[in-house]
């Protein structure tokens, strides 16, 4: 009746549709939501973890975060959790339990050194991997806007060559195979003209080398010749992000061997961002998180 009619619609729109559609207070229809969720999501088999993968992303206004925790082999969430300090992801140490822990090889994370503290404070020895998507964001971020606003600052007299300058962002930001031909060229020729973009533009690339060396010793070879390329670069931002990423650098290394494949994350915060919006004006975590959780039931191995 009435309850399946809720639970199928609420899969598909947000609560106060359904509410406003079936002539229900939305109180009523999250509730029904919320025992629904409560029934279908699994408590996870951890005798089966190996991998983890930590994230973190925004809660509603304010800059609040919350943590989430994925098996790196199945991609379903274990765990969220208000806040991204030590003491907000202990209690997913506590819900793993010593044995589990035991069994943990490695965790791939953000370099967020509170999240690492914690993890080798309970699972002594898994490696902690510092991941390709976090760290080349980071770096598109920190280095690649940085450069690029300071080039179309350097431009300021030449109007033309600004502009291409200031609306290059999202074709740098933009991973190269998703171009179009006409934008390939178009970014040709920004690098062609602009020696710092070309730069930048160049060493992300060489970074992402970094995560695909078939062992260690290559993985180190490859870092030491990124570093000096980025200390020889003469530009600011680029030294200053490779002195930073001097100090993680054993987890970066370290996925040499564990292959995380924190791809993932990008289309999983795409769809927390959905669910965020669907579950928009109700300041429940636990049922905004219980969502999560559902949405990402995880796949058999």
């Amino acid at each position: 009746g009435m309850v399946s009619w809720v639970e199928s619609l609420v899969r598909l729109m947000p609560v106060q549709h359904v509410a406003r559609l079936l002539g229900l207070h939305w109180h009523t229809v999250k509730a029904i939501d919320h025992r629904r969720l409560g029934r279908e999501v699994v408590e996870p088999d951890r005798s089966q973890i190996r991998r983890l993968i930590m994230d973190e992303f925004a809660l509603f206004k304010g800059h609040r975060y919350a943590t989430v925790v994925i098996n790196a082999d199945t991609q379903q969430v274990l765990w969220v959790g208000e806040g991204n300090s030590r003491q907000a992801i202990r209690p997913f140490f506590e819900w793993l339990g010593p044995e589990a822990c035991a069994q943990i090889e490695a965790v791939a994370m953000d370099m967020n050194t509170a999240m690492d503290l914690e993890v080798q404070h309970h699972c002594a020895q898994t490696r902690v991997v510092y991941d390709l998507f976090h760290v080349v964001a980071k770096f598109g971020r920190e280095v690649i806007d940085r450069v690029r606003v300071d080039q179309s600052n350097q431009l300021r007299h030449d109007k033309p060559a600004r502009k291409v300058v200031k609306r290059s962002r999202w074709l740098l930001l933009r991973n190269r195979d998703n171009l179009k031909a006409e934008q390939a060229v178009k970014l040709e020729e920004l690098l062609q003209a602009n020696q710092p973009l070309m730069t930048v533009y160049l060493l992300k690339d060489q970074l992402k080398e970094l995560w695909y060396a078939p062992s260690e010793a290559e993985a180190r070879r490859r870092w030491e010749e990124w570093l000096e390329l980025a200390m020889s670069s003469g530009l600011a931002p680029v030294q200053q992000f490779a002195r930073r990423l001097k100090g993680y650098i054993e987890g970066i290394i370290a996925s040499a061997i564990y292959r995380m494949n924190t791809s993932v994350l990008e289309g999983m915060n795409n769809k927390i961002k959905v669910i965020k919006r669907m579950a928009y004006g109700y300041r429940d975590n636990g049922y905004f998180f219980l969502k999560i959780k559902a949405a990402f039931p995880g796949k058999a191995r």
